[in-house]
C-alpha cells in the first residue's frame, strides 16, 4: 500500500531462511481484512507498507532448529508470530508472546511466497493435503474465526446463555458461528446488511437487531427482560460500537472486544458502574489453531462462506474497493 487508496501488485525477491527457527511458505490462498481498510481509509498511516496477515500455503523449506513442519506440509499460520514457548504462550496468549511480531508489519502475506519467522511456534500442520474446497474454510481460520473464536470465548458464551454480537463482518459472523459452537443458547446479530443477516442466520443467529447505538442498547434489553446479554462481542472498534457493547452487557456479564479500536475514549465512570467483565486485544489464534483445523478438516463447521468475493492477487486493488464500498464482506485471493 504506497498511500491510502493506493494498493499496487508489484514484483519482489523471493524471501530467504534468514533465522534458523524460519520457514518459507508457497500460499496457497491470502485475503484482505477488514483491519487492513484502517489504512487504506487514512486512518492509519501506509507508506509503501507491505500487506496481509491471513495465509494458508505449503512448506517449501525450513531452517536447522524447525522441527514441527517439514518441506510439503500444508499449514495455516496465525497472524502474530509467535514461539509458543514462552510463559505467556503458554498460559494461552500467544497473541502477546516475548517475540510476539505482528505478520502484517513486516511480512506480508498478499503475495506468492512469504517467510515466517518461530515456524514451529505459529504454523501448524492440516492432517493431509486438503481438497480445494477446504481451503477457503482454513484461511479464515488464520484469523477471523480465530479471532470470532477468541471474542465468544473472553465473552464466556457458553450453555444457557444470550450472546450479542456487535459487528456484522467477517469477525462477527464468525463470533456467531464460535457463539453457537460454543453452546449458547440464543445469538443476537447486531446487522443492517440484508446478505449479512442470512449469513449470520446461518451461522446459528436466533435473532438479528438492526438498531446502533442507544437504541441498540434499548432493543438488547428488551430482547432480555430488560437485563442484556450474558456475553457481547464487540467486534468494529468504533466508539459507538464500543460504548453499545458496553451498555448491552448485563451487570456481572462478560464481553469480549476484538475490534481493532482507533480514538476509542471508554468514560471511566460508565464503566465502573457497568459492573461487567472485559477481555480482548489480538486474538491468540495459535491457541484455538489445532482444535478449529480440526473441525473444518471433519466438516463440522465451514467457516468458509464469509468470503463472498474471489480475485487474483493481480485484482487485489479492486479487493479493497469492494470492501471498501461494502460490495464484500470478505475478498479471497488466489495464487
Amino acid at each position: 500500500m504506497y498511500s491510502a487508496g493506493d494498493v499496487r501488485v508489484e514484483e519482489r525477491e523471493d524471501p530467504k531462511i534468514i533465522e534458523p527457527t524460519d520457514a518459507i511458505v508457497k500460499l496457497t490462498a491470502t485475503c484482505i481484512c477488514g483491519s487492513d481498510l484502517w489504512p487504506y481509509r487514512g486512518i492509519e498511516p501506509a507508506d509503501h507498507q507491505v500487506m496481509g496477515h491471513e495465509y494458508v500455503g505449503v512448506v517449501e523449506e525450513v531452517g536447522a532448529d524447525v522441527k514441527n513442519v517439514s518441506p510439503g506440509d500444508f499449514v495455516v499460520g496465525s497472524f502474530v508470530i509467535s514461539d509458543n514457548t514462552c510463559e505467556i504462550c503458554r498460559a494461552g496468549f500467544q497473541s502477546k508472546c516475548v517475540h510476539a511480531e505482528f505478520v502484517a508489519q513486516t511480512i506480508g502475506t498478499q503475495a506468492e511466497k512469504a517467510r515466517i519467522p518461530h515456524a514451529d511456534g505459529t504454523l501448524v500442520a492440516t492432517p493431509g493435503q486438503p481438497d480445494a474446497e477446504l481451503v477457503p474454510a482454513l484461511l479464515a481460520a488464520s484469523d477471523v474465526l480465530g479471532t470470532g473464536w477468541y471474542a465468544a470465548v473472553a465473552a464466556e458464551a457458553g450453555p444457557g446463555k444470550t450472546v450479542a454480537v456487535v459487528g456484522d463482518g467477517a469477525v462477527g459472523l464468525m463470533a456467531v458461528l464460535a457463539a453457537r459452537r460454543l453452546g449458547a443458547e440464543r445469538v443476537i446479530a447486531m446487522s443492517r446488511h440484508p446478505e449479512r443477516q442470512r449469513l449470520a442466520r446461518y451461522y446459528g443467529a436466533t435473532d438479528i437487531v438492526e438498531e446502533r447505538g442507544e437504541a441498540g442498547v434499548a432493543r438488547i434489553k428488551e430482547l432480555t427482560d430488560g437485563l442484556g446479554a450474558h456475553s457481547v462481542v464487540e467486534a468494529v472498534g468504533t466508539q459507538e460500537s464500543f460504548m453499545q457493547a458496553v451498555g448491552a452487557t448485563r451487570g456481572g456479564g462478560h464481553l469480549g472486544y476484538v475490534g481493532v479500536n482507533h480514538d476509542v475514549t471508554i468514560p471511566g465512570i460508565q464503566l465502573f458502574f457497568a459492573g461487567i467483565h472485559t477481555l480482548g486485544g489480538p486474538a491468540p489464534v495459535r491457541r484455538f489453531l489445532p482444535e478449529l483445523i480440526q473441525l473444518i478438516w471433519d466438516r463440522a463447521i465451514d467457516p468458509g462462506k464469509v468470503f463472498d468475493l474471489t480475485l487474483p492477487l493481480e485484482e487485489a486493488p479492486e479487493g479493497y474497493r469492494a470492501m471498501d464500498e461494502r460490495r464484500a464482506t470478505k475478498v479471497l485471493l488466489t495464487l
